[in-house]
């Protein structure tokens, strides 16, 4: 049995991840951080949480909290985490922080993307990307794990496979993505009130969004090249997922049955990624509150192109299950542990 701490417990991604350990036999929450509401009773926040956590907000110091715990969750916005951790805590303590903060190995690529001064760059080289089907032995060894973003975790293994395998043109992806409202956070936002998303679709950071450098590293290292690709989100009008839909030219000669086998090389043995049947599509639906994420492809004879799609709900393996699945592979725990949801349906 561990202990575990969550800064950001009230957020969308800290109550998810909250929700996920309360059916984790090897965990003891102790800590749940709110600097917004400090001293209240957590299930006076999340009602769904009454008779279910009986224990109040706390603040985010997060020295005092290493002391009691055995890893922090930081589900906080950009910066929080950096300006926090330091050496004598990840001493005491693992850390998986859900922000961007140690995602890109470049400061200057961070800081530019991000408008942000970086507070602990020293930590950045360390800090493993946790993503775990393709970090997995990495993320075992690990101090401080970056969980990756929501729409970069959909876009990377969609596309991943085929250009790890060299059978796509990495020059010509284009990543076209959706999401439910909840990727916004919890936090009031205009353009997040209902009447503002209802019966309304529209793309939003058109070749500003931040997941953009994180998705461009990552392709990139697979590709062993750097990769510039085009990514835009949506937002559309729903809880919960992201459905990506990516396009790319195939090399000279590549098959459909070798882009099959490449997606089959990577995926057959992983628990959270099914790769789908010929001529089905992902769908949002068939993921939502689950830890799955579908994949499946279509070639494009006329234009040889492939069209690479992903579903995933964005809360779940976008954000607070994949953060628990790597404390599951720091730990030493089945991966699984507390993970294995059904989708829900409808």
């Amino acid at each position: 049995m561990i202990k575990v701490g969550i800064i950001g417990a009230t957020g969308y991604a800290g109550s998810e991840i909250v929700r996920i350990l309360m059916g984790h036999k090897d965990v003891d929450i102790v800590w749940y951080g709110s600097r917004s509401y400090v001293d209240k009773k957590y299930a006076d926040v999340y009602q769904n949480m009454f008779q279910i956590v009986d224990a109040k907000c706390m603040d985010d110091n997060m020295e005092e909290l290493a002391n009691q715990v055995d890893v922090i969750f930081t589900a906080t916005h950009q910066g929080l985490c950096a300006s926090l951790v330091n050496e004598e805590i990840l001493s005491k303590a693992k850390v998986i922080d859900l922000s961007a903060d140690f995602r890109i190995k470049d400061v200057k690529v961070y800081e530019e993307w991000y408008k942000l001064e970086h507070k602990s760059p020293q930590f950045i080289e360390e800090a493993v990307y946790g993503l775990c089907e393709i970090n997995r032995d990495k993320v075992k060894k690990a101090r401080i794990v970056a969980n990756p973003g929501c729409y970069t975790t959909c876009s990377i293994l969609t596309i991943y496979p085929l250009v790890k395998e060299g059978l796509i043109d990495p020059s010509t992806i284009i990543i076209d993505a959706k999401s439910g409202t909840s990727g916004a956070g919890r936090s009031a936002k205009v353009d997040n009130l209902y009447c503002e998303v209802n019966e309304n679709i529209k793309a939003y950071g058109v070749t500003t969004h931040r997941h953009t450098p994180e998705i461009e590293e990552q392709l990139g290292y697979a590709a062993g090249e750097p990769i510039v690709l085009n990514f835009t989100p949506h937002l559309v009008p729903m809880n919960r997922g992201i459905l990506v839909t990516a396009y790319a030219s195939l090399k000279e000669g590549v098959t459909e049955e070798q882009i099959r086998a490449a997606y089959e090389k990577y995926y057959t043995q992983e628990r959270f990624v099914r790769v789908l049947e010929k001529g089905l599509c992902p769908q949002t639906k068939w993921v939502e509150g689950s830890n799955y994420v579908d994949i499946n492809f279509v070639v494009d004879p006329r234009t040889r192109r492939v069209v690479m799609m992903g579903a995933l709900d964005n809360i779940v393996k976008g954000a607070a299950g994949q953060a628990v699945q790597n404390m599951n592979l720091m730990f030493g725990f089945d991966e699984a542990e507390g993970l294995l949801m059904v989708p829900m349906f409808p």
